[in-house]
């Protein structure tokens, strides 16, 4: 019996947690764009000097169309690994991000149920990621970038679907509370439209 009580209090204590908790774009509350809590108020808004980008992890070939849009393609219940890289070109003089955050949101979803937030009947194992920046990539040398892959999987109720990737470059810590002191930022949207082959 103390057990289930004890078992019952931490449940009780995770959940108040989780309530309490800022909304993270969707994943516990109706929050839309990273905007909702942060500032735009970063020196990197020069975006001929950003980097943003999604490989193929096995080609290691940019999924960027002439759009500027990504598109990935993925036979139904394959698993296809991308790489998502951002940060700031090689010949940037403005002093670099010290971290990128990053997450992949079907705007659908924002305000359902699901925690996950990527395209419904979609598996994925990394759909959003806050990372130091300083990673090493082939074709990237001398940037200042982060670069995490992500695996997708499209399964049986898969469908295609566009996706908005939001990301934030970042210095400085957020003010617990007022996440709108404290921290540079810059926000940038890539559209990215995910496709089952059947």
């Amino acid at each position: 019996m103390k057990i289930i009580i004890a078992a019952l209090s931490l449940l009780v204590l995770v959940a108040s947690t989780a309530i309490a908790y800022p909304p993270a774009v969707g994943i516990l509350g109706n929050a839309k764009s990273c905007m909702s809590c942060h500032v735009n108020n970063g020196p990197w808004v020069d975006e001929s000097k950003t980097i943003i980008d999604i490989l193929d992890k096995e080609t290691m070939k940019s999924l960027r169309q002439s759009d500027g849009t990504f598109q990935l393609d993925v036979k139904r219940g394959q698993q296809k690994t991308v790489l998502t890289v951002i940060g700031r070109i090689k010949d940037d003089y403005t002093p670099a991000p010290y971290r990128n955050a990053w997450t992949y949101i079907d705007p659908t979803t924002i305000g359902t149920s699901s925690l996950s937030k990527f395209a419904p009947g979609w598996a994925v194992n990394l759909q959003m990621s806050c990372r130091v920046v300083g990673d090493n990539l082939p074709g990237f040398e001398g940037t200042t970038i982060t670069a995490l892959p992500m695996t997708v999987q499209p399964l049986d109720d898969a469908k295609n679907a566009v996706l908005q990737l939001q990301v934030m470059l970042t210095k400085g810590e957020s003010v617990k509370g007022d996440a709108k002191k404290g921290m540079l930022g810059n926000y940038f949207e890539r559209s990215v439209k995910v496709k089952v082959i059947d």
